[in-house]
């Protein structure tokens, strides 16, 4: 027998998700057309979110959502279609899709890609953002507090238009967060490249490509890059809403 079997590095637990490729399961989903889903984060977990890896063969494609959504393409080439959306896009590149503008991804070739849904919460007097398109290495990177081994880049607009944030964050080697952070914003986390401890709650997890962490608000957070490279990572937050009472 396989010594390996029945261990993981995957946690659940109540204030946070690592899940690690070896536990992936693909599924088919409504709306997905020639390719499979890896489901990280939705509310079954206690998300308010979905979170999926689409995994499209050529021609398959993501049909328009009931709720906004956001791509991130990991890799391929696809075509978005959509008003005022007609356009190649690569891996790096990203899409924000608003319900009110149905568009639809297309594979040109094997795509892998992050996807984000949310329902969209308006605010009065605040028009719905338009669908865009924007490519994550043309975004200017921001040194995190001054650090410049800590960058960040926004893919979204930092205005009030839209309920969520979705950023990617560069480590150096070693480099860290400069605090453990306790907030009210959730996450859903997908590693890109590197590793390194992760902080969940009151657990150091070693995380490393491909591995995804959902955070509950306030659960307890903080990473650090290894020193053998670079590390980064795609994270969504909810964001410019004042919390439901």
């Amino acid at each position: 027998m396989d010594p390996h079997l029945g261990q993981t590095r995957s946690s659940r637990q109540l204030t946070h998700l690592l899940q690690t490729p070896d536990t992936f399961v693909r599924t088919p989903m409504p709306g997905l057309v020639g390719g499979e889903a890896i489901i990280h984060a939705a509310p079954a977990l206690g998300a308010k979110f979905l979170q999926y890896t689409a995994e499209l063969n050529p021609k398959g494609k993501l049909m328009p959502a009931a709720h906004q959504r956001f791509i991130y393409l990991l890799e391929g080439e696809a075509a978005i279609i959509g008003p005022n959306l007609d356009q190649t896009v690569h891996a790096g590149a990203f899409i924000y899709m608003p319900a009110t503008q149905p568009t639809t991804f297309i594979a040109n070739t094997k795509c892998r890609c992050a996807v984000i849904e949310k329902r969209y919460e308006p605010l009065p007097g605040v028009p719905t953002p338009n669908a865009f398109v924007g490519n994550e290495p043309a975004i200017a990177a921001v040194p995190l507090g001054g650090d410049p081994k800590l960058l960040v880049r926004s893919l979204l607009p930092a205005n009030f238009a839209f309920d969520f944030a979705v950023n990617t964050m560069t480590y150096a080697p070693g480099a860290a967060l400069s605090q453990v952070e306790i907030h009210v914003m959730e996450h859903g986390l997908l590693m890109l490249a590197g590793s390194g401890p992760y902080l969940l709650g009151d657990t150091k997890y070693d995380v490393g490509p491909g591995d995804f962490i959902w955070m509950a608000p306030y659960c307890p957070q903080w990473f650090q890059a290894d020193e053998s490279g670079e590390a980064k990572y795609l994270i969504y937050k909810d964001f410019n809403r004042t919390p439901a009472l």
